[in-house]
């Protein structure tokens, strides 16, 4: 029989959406919570598994563990952020149950699967890049050195087993929402740019574009590009909607969905008889008739990854699109009335005072529906890291977040302070959305609808305060000088830890 196994997202800072189907791991501005997909896939081959998703679903390192004990074996999604927090509960769990195997997953294991094995005792293994087999094979009695893609300790010494190859037949993965039917609250999840409540799923692996800071094909899903047939995902599609009547959009979490005009088109003609309303990831490059066929299909809205607004910076990143194919772009989806939200990051290779307000004016100028604002993060694994880190950028390495699990400005470049980075962001914010174009879209959904007006409510309050601790994070910067280590957003001055969780789990 195969081992009891619990596939773990686990609890780490308030709010914190940080592995599983977060490629941005972070606390967000706004409470958001991504689907932990790649979780799903192994835990619907084994029967008498359970997908925990603890964050969404409220659930503390406390009450993690003693559900831990009723497995034998448990698989976590670990990230870079909270790295040290997962290793703490996972002793925790070990010493409530001695006899359970712990597997850590992600980007982090499989960048340093060496360093992590060196640091935290109570792993068993890791598994580097897709982990679906290997995870699966281990729970249905498979010996540790016949197994594919993973690094573990034998004899006092790290053992790395040869790399599995990338799953080219995604059709004979499971479907994830049965595993979300069996084992989740899909009321639990939220995005604010998604109507809610919202289902999201993959419909391809991996993404050939080179963008050099993207930390998932650059360590996880890998740049080959692998679908699941059409009629797989509509097949999949039909079924989510009888499981969830109330369901109000479904999100395809792509790399990048539409990357492949035939491909898209082709999917689009399955989904069209279903009358659903769905939004994707998309690219600048996708043409006008793509985007009918979507529009056309009941696709609503599209995340777009616009990054910056000058062109020597698009460059620099890879991006493999220009500025001007940004704009083309962005009026053929509101010629189409396609919903986009726009991503934009500060601090990239190139970055200035200058590029920054660039970009904040070519922001206004897209005037999109919404946007989210970054700061650029130097993930290990990533082309950006190496930059930054060969040329002494990285000032910040082991303090990417907060207390609470935000983004700390990390890269500083000659002549830009990352404090003017960090600040930029609400600047950014600020010139964006108090406009009189933003603000007449935010009003007018306010008055019509009773529970947006309540949404946005919880929202605003919750920015607001984000916004106050960085505000004075960037002041202690400035009044203290560089030498001197600033107190951190959201932290008491006298605070001495920037460990994830760890006070919950000393307690737990």
């Amino acid at each position: 029989m195969a081992l009891r196994t619990l596939f773990l997202n686990p609890p780490s800072f308030e709010n914190f959406d940080g592995g599983a189907s977060s490629r941005w791991p972070a606390t967000r501005e706004i409470e958001s919570y991504w689907y932990p997909v790649w979780l799903a896939y192994p835990a619907g081959m084994l029967a008498e598994s359970r997908l925990l998703d603890a964050a969404p679903h409220h659930i503390n390192a406390a009450q993690t563990i003693e559900i831990a004990k009723n497995y034998e074996f448990v698989v976590l999604f670990t990230s870079t952020p909270g790295f040290k927090g997962d290793c703490k509960l996972a002793e925790r769990m070990k010493e409530a149950n001695p006899r359970l195997k712990i597997a850590f997953v992600g980007p982090h294991v499989t960048v340093l699967p060496e360093k992590v094995l060196q640091d935290c005792a109570p792993i068993d293994f890791i598994c580097r890049r897709e982990f679906d087999y290997s995870t699966v094979e281990f729970a249905n009695g498979k010996p540790l050195d016949e197994i594919m893609g993973i690094s573990y300790r034998r004899n006092g010494r790290v053992v790395h087993n040869p790399d599995r190859p990338a799953i080219e037949d995604l059709d004979a993965l499971p479907d994830v929402t049965d595993v979300y039917k069996r084992d989740l609250d899909v009321r639990r999840y939220n995005v604010p740019f998604l109507l809610n409540p919202f289902v999201s799923l993959y419909t391809t692996r991996g993404c050939p574009a080179q963008c050099t800071f993207c930390l998932w094909p650059q360590t996880l899903s890998g740049h080959p590009w692998r679908k699941r047939s059409a009629a797989r995902v509509a097949a999949e599609m039909a079924r989510a909607r009888e499981y969830w009547p109330y369901v109000k959009e479904f999100f395809f979490d792509d790399d990048t969905f539409n990357i492949q005009k035939a491909r898209t088109v082709e999917l689009c003609e399955k989904l069209k008889p279903l009358k659903l309303t769905w939004s994707c990831t998309s690219r600048v490059t996708t043409d006008y008739e793509t985007l009918k066929a979507m529009r056309d299909a009941g696709c609503r809205l599209l995340i777009v990854g616009y990054e910056s607004g000058d062109q020597q910076i698009l460059k620099n990143i890879k991006k493999g699109a220009t500025v001007e194919r940004a704009r083309d772009f962005t009026r053929d989806c509101k010629k189409l009335g396609l919903v986009v939200h726009g991503d934009f990051i500060l601090g990239l290779p190139g970055e200035s005072r200058q590029t920054i307000q660039r970009t904040i004016a070519f922001a206004k100028e897209l005037d999109v529906e919404t946007i989210q604002v970054s700061l650029a993060h130097a993930y290990p694994g990533t082309e950006l890291y190496d930059f930054a880190r060969q040329n002494g950028f990285i000032t910040n390495e082991q303090q990417m977040v907060d207390e609470g699990g935000h983004q700390l400005a990390q890269i500083e470049y000659p002549g830009l302070p990352r404090e003017e980075v960090m600040e930029a962001v609400h600047r950014f914010y600020d010139e964006y959305y108090f406009r009189p174009k933003a603000v007449f879209r935010i009003v007018k959904k306010a008055v019509f609808d009773s529970a947006e007006r309540r949404r946005l409510y919880r929202e605003a309050k919750s920015f607001l305060r984000l916004r106050a601790q960085r505000k004075r994070w960037v002041e202690d910067r400035r009044r203290l000088g560089n030498n001197v280590p600033p107190r951190q957003p959201g932290v008491a001055p006298d605070s001495k830890t920037n460990e994830p969780a760890s006070a919950e789990l000393a307690n737990a």
